[in-house]
């Protein structure tokens, strides 16, 4: 996965292309693969929507819309930067949307529906700026957009890191009240839980750890969805269970799903979104199947 077999960890250690590439990249994709799995859960408690997701959200789509803009534009910013005010926007219009529709509807449909509506509207806003883009720009447009964890050294893996152990930090705080707002509003409500105060506030620090993951891997499909269902089907039940196992089978996806994309076109690359945008697809297929 990160090396050779047959050669002795000693040796790979002082490999500068073990050390400053494929150990960086295995860490980094973990990290972020871990983060947008966790979210995922927590997005799905919040809006009591098993569907719902940090791409199903907007915030994926507003993401990609700033880094299309820096690109398009020529703004002399840095994708991972642009990529992030886009994501900042994309929550701003949400929450104000979600805000406005929590006192009528307390259980967080308002929320969701502003959120598939955010990513409808940036996704044609960034096929139409796509679409207006000469050659080379819009090629780059599209590279960014499919995703993925190719660096160099370790300067991007530690806001990765920051991000993943925030979000950790952040689901421990509100561990008791997404227990709660689970077995239902009123319960939680009845508990003394601000449902819709406690609510809008994670969703914004989950939300602005997705933006944060997006700029610096760009939008990785399905990976945020894959690992709450999954964690649920390895047995997983109390909310602390799920998103435990949600962090551990989100990382070893996005992992897993980059090695693919390094070996099955090799020597040249996948990029990582369509593996996992692939892996996804045919799991819920085969949840679907089984199923009926």
């Amino acid at each position: 996965m990160i090396g050779p077999a047959d050669v002795p960890l000693g040796n790979m250690l002082n490999n500068p292309v073990f050390m400053e590439m494929r150990l960086p990249r295995v860490l980094l994709g973990y990290a972020t693969g871990a983060t947008l799995s966790v979210c995922g859960a927590v997005f799905q408690v919040l809006l009591k929507n098993s569907l719902a997701s940090p791409d199903v959200m907007g915030v994926s789509s507003g993401a990609a819309l700033g880094a299309v803009c820096a690109i398009r534009f020529g703004i002399q910013i840095p994708l991972g930067a642009g990529a992030f005010l886009g994501s900042a926007l994309a929550i701003g219009l949400i929450q104000a949307a979600g805000a406005a529709t929590q006192r009528r509807n307390p259980s967080g449909e308002g929320l969701m529906l502003a959120g598939v509506a955010a990513s409808f509207l940036f996704g044609s806003l960034n096929m139409i700026i796509q679409y207006s883009g000469g050659y080379s720009d819009s090629f780059r447009m599209m590279r960014w957009a499919s995703g993925g964890i190719q660096i160099i050294g370790w300067d991007p893996l530690l806001p990765a890191l920051i991000t993943l152990g925030g979000t950790l930090l952040v689901c421990r705080f509100f561990l008791q009240d997404l227990k709660l707002i689970r077995c239902g509003t009123l319960l939680a409500q009845s508990r003394g839980v601000p449902v819709q105060s406690v609510r809008l506030i994670l969703f914004s620090l989950i939300s602005l750890a997705v933006a944060s993951s997006v700029s610096i891997c760009g939008p990785i499909g399905f990976v945020g969805l894959f690992g709450p269902h999954m964690a649920r089907m390895t047995g997983a039940r109390g909310e602390g269970e799920v998103l435990f196992a949600s962090t551990m089978i989100g990382g070893s996806m996005l992992t897993l799903c980059d090695v693919a994309a390094r070996t099955l076109w090799a020597p040249s690359e996948i990029p990582v979104g369509i593996i996992t945008s692939g892996v996804g697809a045919l799991f819920f297929l085969w949840l679907l199947l089984r199923r009926s």
